[in-house]
């Protein structure tokens, strides 16, 4: 038997970068892209590479540039701590599991390193593909820490919970990951929203902007550990963007939330050092009166717009620039797109 299992990216709608800090977030799901991770029975354990792991380049440039859009490292060793960190839960869970081994691979179109969570859909792809092949139930809380344990203790990449919940659940997420409540029953509040909600939302991503999370989170952790006020009030704000983008969308006035979304990346300007590539690429969708913040780390831009009127012309102006612009198809909580 061949199992498929797939996650697919996330893109932070407000509140993000504070799902590190104890904040508040709401984040969803689209299916224009995907990780797909295909594992089957075999004598031994075996993890395939997949394009992303090659070390064979026709130039010097060739190198050069894929180091810039997929970095130093491909997917061998997210799967390879996935599989680690799963038998350890299963081990700790007092799960006992069949001799049975297995050959795994991925693949994945998911643009690299712009701030759409591609390295956690594999691995989240990868959990439901050991769990189908030992049919071992997680719950979708656990499984998020399960997936963000593989990058921070296992890859030590620094990383909040945001990403994880939202591919773990799909769909429309919003997120409390209250201090009292993470550290007396190991996750926060989640509560699935209905994406019918939503104004129309547009995704762009420059794919030369791939930058690692661990370098713009570079300074922020030592800054708020360190009580720094500044960065304290800041995510503190954030929060409270994502508390009232939520109370908007379930008064069904979806339609105000753009100014939201403006101040949260206004707010991270202040706070982290931003590129002036990204920048030029946040307000360039502003100039034709669409909202504009980061999905994630930067290098991808999410906002809405008022009608088609006005995609029309963000298209046109971001196509201009070399961006990439599309209207994500949002993952409905059941796993299906809509129609």
């Amino acid at each position: 038997m061949i199992i498929r299992c797939r996650a697919y990216p996330r893109a932070g709608l407000i509140g993000n970068p504070s799902d590190g800090y104890y904040g508040k977030t709401i984040a969803f799901t689209f299916s224009d892209f995907h990780a797909e991770v295909v594992l089957y029975q075999t004598p031994e354990v075996e993890i395939l590479p997949s394009a992303r792991d090659h070390s064979r380049f026709l130039s010097i440039h060739d190198l050069h540039r894929d180091v810039r859009r997929h970095g130093y490292y491909g997917g061998i060793r997210l799967l390879k701590a996935a599989v680690k960190r799963f038998y350890d839960y299963c081990h700790d869970s007092h799960i006992q599991m069949d001799g049975r081994n297995f050959t795994i691979r991925y693949s994945s179109n998911i643009p690299a390193q712009v701030g759409l969570a591609g390295s956690s859909a594999i691995i989240t792809a990868c959990m439901r593909a050991l769990m189908s092949f030992y049919q071992v139930s997680i719950p979708k809380p656990v499984l998020a820490n399960l997936v963000l344990s593989v990058e921070t203790q296992e890859l030590g990449i620094p990383a909040g919970l945001q990403d994880r919940v939202a591919q773990a659940y799909e769909g429309l997420v919003y997120m409390d990951f209250n201090r009292e409540l993470l550290e007396r029953q190991g996750y926060g509040c989640y509560e699935e929203l209905d994406p019918g909600l939503l104004p129309p939302l547009y995704i762009a991503y420059r794919p030369e902007l791939a930058e690692g999370t661990e370098v713009f989170h570079n300074n922020i952790r030592g800054r708020w550990e360190g009580k720094d006020p500044d960065v304290v009030a800041a995510m503190t704000e954030w929060a409270g963007y994502a508390a009232q983008v939520r109370e908007l969308l379930l008064q069904g006035r979806g339609d105000r939330i753009s100014p939201l979304l403006n101040a949260n990346f206004d707010l991270r300007r202040r706070i982290y050092k931003i590129s002036a590539s990204n920048i030029q690429m946040v307000e360039a969708a502003r100039s034709v009166g669409a909202s504009s913040k980061f999905t994630g780390s930067g290098g991808a831009i999410v906002g809405a717009y008022a009608d088609e009127a006005m995609y029309a012309r963000l298209e046109s102006v971001l196509t201009g620039m070399g961006i990439r612009v599309f209207k994500p198809k949002l993952i409905r909580s059941t796993g299906e797109t809509p129609s």
